[in-house]
């Protein structure tokens, strides 16, 4: 295969607004040994993508500056002493930056194959949710079937994911959501009980559905204002996991006994500064447990709507009203 020269990449004059995000051409990606060049054909939307274009994540050493973690395609080179792909492969891949463009290097170890019977947008929609909700609830958090489960914001990309692998695998989960159409999305998800967080204080609401004894784990990117009551809302020997801090990281006048007093676990993580060996030991546990039930047809990924590449600000505008259930995704090519 004969690779261009340049490529279409979504480029970005500044930090701010989705406006400052334009259609234009880039140099293709390094493609250094153990990774392979994906021909893009879709990738998603995520958080942190917005959270970088506003300046406030800004990408690792060593990772390409256009926004964009996650995306699916087909391997068009392999770098060196690259093993487990061939060109033509058909692959989905986390990445570490670069998604938002035609071509996107990534670490072999970071690709997964498309799910039996999915498209590019289905499979671009796994790697972001899944590597994260494997990596945390299951990995971190130790959620095990029979345990019950509180997830905040149900009806995001992290939410959708982690409510259906949780009740696939046995536990009783509960979310919080801000409407009735969003609580009835997440119940048909597998969600026990959905919790709108305009009519009801969600830790009186957990207090009362699991008559006076708390969840097991509780997984929050919404960060301080829900801190207090996250542990009031965790059983004894409960886990609270932080993956994002949407609404603050600052948290003041909380009191930190019942951590020691219920022998509570906090912990939090982030996906992408993690090695390529580290996410590679997420995507084979993904590749065990997830995939054959992704290959019965199970536990799929939402998704909204996709977008052209060329109206990338509009899919941003879009992420940003929180008004969506599950992915917004670009369509790349063909």
């Amino acid at each position: 295969m004969t690779l261009p020269q340049e490529m279409r990449a979504i480029l970005t004059d500044g930090s701010g607004a989705p406006e400052v995000m334009r259609l234009g051409t880039s140099p293709l990606p390094e493609l250094r040994p153990g990774a392979v060049l994906i021909r893009v054909q879709a990738a998603g939307i995520n958080r942190p993508d917005i959270s970088q274009r506003e300046g406030k994540y800004p990408p690792p050493p060593g990772a390409s500056p256009i926004l964009g973690l996650e995306v699916a395609g087909t391997v068009a080179a392999l770098g060196e002493d690259t093993e487990g792909w061939s060109v033509g492969d058909r692959v989905c891949a986390l990445a570490n930056g670069g998604g938002y463009a035609e071509y996107c290097a990534v670490p072999a170890t970071q690709c997964l194959p498309w799910p039996d019977g999915y498209d590019a947008i289905q499979a671009a929609a796994l790697p972001e949710t899944y590597f994260t909700v494997w990596a945390n609830l299951f990995q971190m958090g130790r959620l095990f079937a029979g345990e019950s489960v509180l997830i905040h914001g149900g009806t995001g990309g992290i939410g959708v994911t982690a409510i259906q692998l949780a009740a696939e695998f046995g536990a009783v989960v509960f979310t919080t959501v801000g409407s009735l159409d969003k609580a009835r999305a997440c119940e048909r998800l597998g969600a026990h009980a959905a919790i709108n967080y305009h009519d009801v204080d969600f830790a009186d609401e957990i207090t009362r559905l699991t008559a006076h004894r708390g969840v097991d784990v509780i997984l929050d990117m919404v960060g301080a204002p829900y801190f207090a009551r996250n542990i009031a809302s965790l059983k004894r020997g409960g886990r609270l996991l932080m993956i994002a801090f949407m609404q603050g990281s600052t948290v003041a006048d909380v009191d930190l006994l019942p951590i020691m007093v219920k022998r509570l676990t906090v912990t939090g993580s982030t996906m992408r500064p993690r090695t390529a060996a580290e996410k590679g030991a997420v995507a084979r546990g993904l590749l065990e447990r997830v995939w054959p039930v992704l290959n019965q047809g199970r536990c799929a990924p939402v998704i909204e709507t996709s977008f052209p590449l060329d109206q990338v600000v509009a899919a941003h505008r879009l992420m940003e009203t929180r008004g969506h259930i599950g992915k917004i995704m670009l369509k790349v090519a063909d």
